[in-house]
Parts: structure tokens; C-alpha cells; sequence
């Protein structure tokens, strides 16, 4: 129940954000457990957090801006561009 309670407060507080914060906030979180799953000690927990809320805020940036889309270049760089017509 308490978890339950938890979930659902969380939740309530993720609605008035912009899709920036939300994006930072579900990467924050993914990459915390990822980094303390893949390390198994808290310093890869804060490292993952880290690295995915920036991530998540990059990506949840580029949402909010209307005919941008998100691209990766053959050397892994991420960038942001016009959307292709019709897209």
C-alpha cells in the first residue's frame, strides 16, 4: 500500500512539469538503476543518474521544439535538425 501511495505521488508531481523535466527526471531515475545494477555500488548509481537525466533532458528538449527532430551521425554525435516534409 505504501508503495501504492508512493507511485501515485510521484506521479501527481511529474504532471505540472515540462516535457524537459519529465525527461530528466525518468532518465535520472532509469540510469540510477542501471548504473547501481551494472556497478552494484552507489557511486555507478550517481554516475548513471547523471548521465541519464542529462540524457533525458536533451530528448525532452527537443520534444518541445515543433518541426526539430533528434539525429545521431555516423560518429555517434547527436544533433538537432529540421524534421524531413511530412514528417
Amino acid at each position: 500500500m505504501k508503495k501504492a501511495i508512493m507511485l501515485l505521488m510521484v506521479g501527481l508531481t511529474m504532471a505540472g512539469c515540462t516535457q524537459t523535466e519529465r525527461g530528466a527526471g525518468i532518465g535520472a531515475g532509469a540510469g540510477a538503476v542501471i548504473g547501481g545494477l551494472a556497478t552494484g555500488n552507489v557511486r555507478g548509481a550517481a554516475v548513471g543518474a547523471a548521465i541519464g537525466g542529462l540524457s533525458g533532458a536533451v530528448i525532452g528538449n527537443v520534444t518541445q521544439q515543433p518541426g526539430q527532430c533528434y539525429y545521431r551521425d555516423r560518429y555517434g554525435r547527436r544533433y538537432v535538425d529540421s524534421c524531413p516534409r511530412g514528417y
